[in-house]
């Protein structure tokens, strides 16, 4: 004779086991206070990223440090010039921090028992005006010109994007490019132009006059935009740079 069992319901079983436990009542209670307690460390992490008080140093546990997060300040100027970056306290970024860099910052204070202060944000200028998608790296200071990573979201930057940033570097950078763009304008010119053969002194008027040109549209520009060298800019909080 075959027996019909009823199955078993694990989600009942669990239900009944947990209302032996505690009523209904209570346990939303205590939900409801896991999440005000939450919110209140939400608030008070965003107030601290907000006001971007500077900071010499967190204390870190160094046993429970990771080495890959861990950049001195050399580094992340030298990043920051190459890719045209800036690296600036969090009170100047307009972008939206992400609900997971909130998360990694209360799992690092519980790891660390402490509260981070001095955030800086290390991410490309229009981030500092506008919304962007670029990479942004959220990071505490370690004291000693040391920064800890703390979270990084959105996208990488553009492959391109070193060799493109490369002529705004420096001015030694931008002046290269520019003889260089003037030589080849240069040779664009059709020979026998000016004269029924051009001459190598012909040439380099040419070149002399197409440098003068190219070096004023880029002065005039560069001067209406307020712009200036990745040396000079990288930890500015002024826009028009």
């Amino acid at each position: 004779m075959k027996l019909n069992l009823p199955r078993t319901n694990v989600q009942k079983q669990l239900l009944r086991s947990r209302n032996k436990r505690i009523s209904e009542e209570k346990i939303l209670q205590q939900v409801q206070d896991i999440f005000l307690n939450a919110e209140k460390e939400k608030n008070l992490i965003l107030e601290a990223l907000e006001d971007g008080s500077s900071a010499e140093g967190n204390n870190f546990i160094f046993d429970d440090l990771e080495s890959n997060r861990i950049f001195h300040i050399l580094d992340i100027e030298k990043i920051c010039v190459q890719y045209r970056l800036r690296f600036l306290s969090t009170k100047y970024f307009k972008g939206n921090v992400p609900h997971e860099a909130f998360i990694e910052i209360r799992s690092i204070e519980k790891q660390h028992k402490t509260t981070l202060k001095g955030f800086k944000i290390l991410a490309p200028s229009k981030l500092f005006k506008l919304e962007n998608a670029d990479d942004p790296l959220l990071m505490a200071p370690m004291g000693n010109d040391y920064f800890y990573l703390i979270h990084k979201w959105g996208n990488d930057l553009n492959p391109f994007r070193k060799v493109l940033m490369w002529p705004f570097k420096t001015l030694e950078n931008f002046a290269f490019v520019l003889l260089f763009g003037s030589f080849l304008l240069a040779l664009l010119v059709p020979d026998g132009m000016f004269s029924p053969r051009q001459t190598t002194a012909e040439f380099f008027m040419i070149f002399f006059f197409m440098f003068k040109w190219v070096a004023g549209l880029a002065i005039f520009f560069g001067i209406k935009k307020g712009k200036n060298f990745s040396s000079e800019i990288w930890n500015s909080k002024y826009y028009n740079a």
